[in-house]
């Protein structure tokens, strides 16, 4: 039997919000003007890195002729420019609007920073002041960017009450008994 869904952590881009293609815009245009390309090899490599961490990424392994700074500099400006324009993804708005009907907790943990997030959600804010809480990428709480979970338990505190950290573990526990396992 499943257990009843108690919270929810969500993640931004991609789930939410239909922010890659933006990125891909941009950094597409970027090392296009140093003739290179912005393959979704090296944008699948970048996701879910923060802004600084994803720009040396790019530099390095293009061998751009910028530094990461310069890079993240360059990309952040086109990225407050389009970010505005980003779209809901299909089902992300009757999700949340389910679940705030529910009365089920739902929070955002995303790798983006303060004014990226400001950005991006600009043209929905009404939708995201729905979220319990939001955890950002620039949040001193979070030491250590995706993949490492930080930013994920750092979320998953937050919520009044917090979300039960064993749950999980008790889930497992009833999944394995009723499989035979341990």
């Amino acid at each position: 039997m499943a257990s009843p869904v108690t919270h929810l952590i969500f993640d931004l881009d991609g789930l939410l919000l239909d922010t890659e293609r933006l990125y891909s815009q941009v950094f597409g245009e970027l090392c296009g003007r140093h003739g290179r390309e912005y393959s979704s090899e090296l944008q699948a490599r970048v996701m879910g890195h923060t802004a600084p961490e994803a720009a040396r990424v790019i530099v390095d392994t293009l061998h751009l002729p910028l530094t990461p700074q310069e890079l993240l500099d360059q990309s952040q400006a086109r990225l407050k420019e389009v970010f505005p324009t980003a779209r809901l993804l299909p089902g992300a708005e009757k999700l949340i609007l389910h679940l705030q009907k529910h009365s089920i907790p739902f929070a955002l943990a995303t790798s983006s920073g303060t004014e990226s997030y400001r950005a991006k959600t600009s043209a929905h804010r009404e939708l995201f002041g729905a979220f319990h809480h939001v955890v950002l990428g620039d949040d001193p709480e979070v030491k250590a960017g995706k993949p490492a979970p930080d930013i994920f338990l750092a979320c998953a505190r937050r919520f009044t009450p917090p979300a039960p950290a064993d749950q999980a573990k008790q889930r497992d526990a009833a999944i394995g008994s009723q499989e035979g396992g341990p």
